[in-house]
């Protein structure tokens, strides 16, 4: 290859947008004893809320969770970091884990995808107004 494919291939490839993140891996839940416990952002984990924790994913990430199993699926948002682990690709709120009906299996293979954009915003405004909806128990 010359110099100008070099070029060429470089400025192609940051003209092609942003691009979104997608793994497949294993999920599991946090455990009711880390309910108002502090989680990586700051804000306090709260089990009844649509949230997750992953490796490198920035904080605030909308990411589609499908468990593989049932193909059910949920969005969630990033507010808590785990440990990288080869076992796993990220840690739900038991409300997520619930809506995706893994609790009993405890650790299911899914697919993520990251969303991005106004998918993210649409996605966003339609959890909260379910989570409104729903009596507080």
């Amino acid at each position: 290859m010359n110099l100008y494919s070099v070029v060429l291939i470089f400025l192609l490839s940051l003209s092609s947008g942003p691009l979104e993140y997608t793994a497949d891996g294993k999920a599991t839940y946090y455990a009711d004893r880390f309910h108002g416990q502090r989680t990586a952002n700051g804000e306090r984990y709260d089990k009844t809320l649509m949230t997750a924790a992953h490796a490198t994913l920035p904080f605030n990430t909308s990411v589609e969770v499908t468990n593989l199993k049932n193909g059910k699926t949920v969005v969630v948002r990033i507010n808590d970091r785990m440990a990288a682990s080869r076992h796993r690709v990220i840690d739900l709120s038991r409300a997520a884990a619930t809506q995706l009906d893994m609790v009993r299996d405890g650790t299911v293979a899914v697919s993520l995808k990251e969303l991005i954009g106004e998918e993210a915003q649409q996605e966003s405004s339609l959890a909260v107004s379910e989570s409104e909806a729903q009596p507080k128990q």
